[in-house]
């Protein structure tokens, strides 16, 4: 109010300081990642938002069919692609994963879930993990509707066949597998 002779009133910001606690969040996303898939990095994009460190944790899985790369080509791929995130590993194990977990002083495991069909195997995983390590717990998510449908599995039968998933895996991922195994 210009010219008249209201009061001014000046307002100083005092930074207050809480001596709050903090609690730092490790969680584990465990996966094959044979091939690593936009999906894969869609979550851990989002995962790396919701926790203080996320560890990308590459199964060495001997029960599944021969793998299309070597876990140390599929760590590096995921080390490559995770770069920008500053609060993202990228690992591997064997055995269970709790114990994995514990090794890692985890709290939370992510897990991805694309349909209803995935659900039920995720909540087996999940209602089994509480029983064997009930201080862990499970946060599901969902990925961008774009990479709903997308599978390691189903990216390798694609590409095996001719078809193309360009768009559906990172670009070093989808040169790698150019040179490693050619469509037929």
């Amino acid at each position: 109010m210009r010219g008249s002779s209201a009061s001014r009133c000046i307002v100083a910001a005092i930074p207050i300081q809480f001596d709050l606690p903090m609690n730092t969040v490790r969680a584990i996303y465990p996966g094959s990642f044979d091939p690593p898939t936009n999906g894969h990095l869609d979550l851990i994009a989002r995962g790396s938002k919701i926790f203080d460190h996320l560890v990308v944790a590459v199964l060495n899985n001997a029960e599944k069919e021969q793998p299309l790369f070597t876990s140390p080509d599929r760590v590096e791929m995921l080390r490559e692609t995770t770069r920008e995130f500053g609060n993202v590993s990228v690992e591997t194990f064997d055995g269970l994963l709790v114990e994995f977990a514990r090794q890692q002083r985890a709290q939370a495991v992510l897990r991805g879930i694309r349909a209803i069909s995935d659900y039920e195997y995720e909540f087996q995983m999940a209602l089994m993990n509480r029983r064997l390590a009930p201080e862990l717990e499970t946060v599901f998510m969902m990925p961008a509707e774009k990479y709903s449908y997308v599978s390691s599995r189903l990216i390798k039968q694609v590409f095996h066949l001719g078809g193309s998933v360009e768009g559906l895996v990172p670009p070093i991922v989808l040169e790698r597998m150019r040179r490693h195994s050619p469509p037929i």
